[in-house]
């Protein structure tokens, strides 16, 4: 192997460590991104969880405020 062949080879040689270290940094920021949407999914799940038991209590409430409505009606045509 000539002179210029081993500085050829070493060139590329460094020219590949550089673009794995490129590769290397991506699939690492790849891992934090995927967390952290596994996070955000965990909290979307109990936000939706959140939503429903806030829907009934306000079905409730309604179903409660109609019927004091309904009474308070009744009520005040008995005077």
């Amino acid at each position: 192997m000539t002179k210029n062949e081993a500085q050829y080879i070493g060139v590329v040689l460094e020219e590949i460590r550089d673009q794995n270290k490129i590769v290397l940094e991506a699939v690492g920021d790849l891992q934090t991104t995927v967390r952290k949407l596994d996070h955000m999914e965990t909290d979307l799940k109990a936000i939706k969880s959140d939503i429903k038991a806030i829907k009934a209590a306000v079905t409730d409430t309604s179903k409660q405020v109609q019927n004091h409505e309904r009474r308070i009606t009744k009520l005040e045509h008995a005077r």
